[in-house]
């Protein structure tokens, strides 16, 4: 009876239990590495869902892409093309938030890998797929973690940003925006106009991803 790893379609192997098994061990090992350091290190001070989920499916495609495609010779025009593709999207006048380019980064990587990946056998590729939607799904679910938004203030009551009157603070800026607000932070201060640039932290009551969060300073007056 012909053996399954001696069994080929299209001139690639059904399947390869040695390869499969490497390529489980190093991907738990990455994975584990990975996420320790975005789960015990970044999320535990940050809270920022969105770029947990950034830097774990950015970690997993690379990995795959390195692992699978590492005895490719890839040509020219495949990687102009990607510069191509990501030099487009740098130089735009309106720049494409961060979690678009995690799935256009992911798409791009499982394209790549389903297109260029021929010599590992059908059942690593399909494994590597659903590795990665199944990560993906994981991410995006409440059920793990949650998401702290943030949003810049420019506040005007300048006499309550004293370490002594944080309570006060708290109430004020809670009452007139009506948020959960669990953190403040002060920055930019500016005496001879009586403002100061406040950043607050909140848990948002709808699981839709708000643009304005990634605003990390205001725009100029003349722009």
């Amino acid at each position: 009876m012909e053996d399954i790893e001696d069994i080929f379609f299209l001139e690639a192997p059904l399947i390869d239990n040695l390869g499969l098994l490497h390529l489980v061990i190093r991907f738990v090992f990455n994975l584990i590495v990975v996420g320790a350091i975005i789960h015990f290190f970044y999320y535990t001070k940050s809270k920022r869902r969105d770029y947990y989920f950034t830097f774990t499916l950015i970690s997993i495609s690379v990995f795959f892409l390195i692992f699978l495609l590492g005895s490719v010779k890839l040509k020219i025009g495949f990687a102009l093309g990607l510069f191509a593709i990501f030099g487009i999207i740098r130089y735009r006048t309106e720049s494409v938030p961060i979690r678009e380019m995690t799935y256009l980064f992911v798409i791009i990587a499982i394209s790549v890998i389903n297109a260029l990946a021929v010599q590992i056998s059908y059942i690593e590729l399909l494994c590597t797929n659903l590795i990665i939607i199944i990560c993906i799904w994981v991410c995006e679910s409440n059920r793990w973690m949650k998401h702290r938004a943030c949003k810049l203030i420019l506040y005007d009551k300048i006499e309550l940003i004293k370490p002594e009157k944080s309570k006060e603070l708290h109430a004020d800026l809670t009452a007139r925006t009506g948020l959960p607000i669990i953190k403040i932070e002060v920055g930019y201060i500016d005496f001879l106009r009586d403002s100061a640039m406040l950043k607050i932290y909140y848990e948002p009551q709808s699981e839709e991803t708000n643009t304005v969060d990634t605003l990390i300073k205001f725009p100029r007056e003349n722009e």
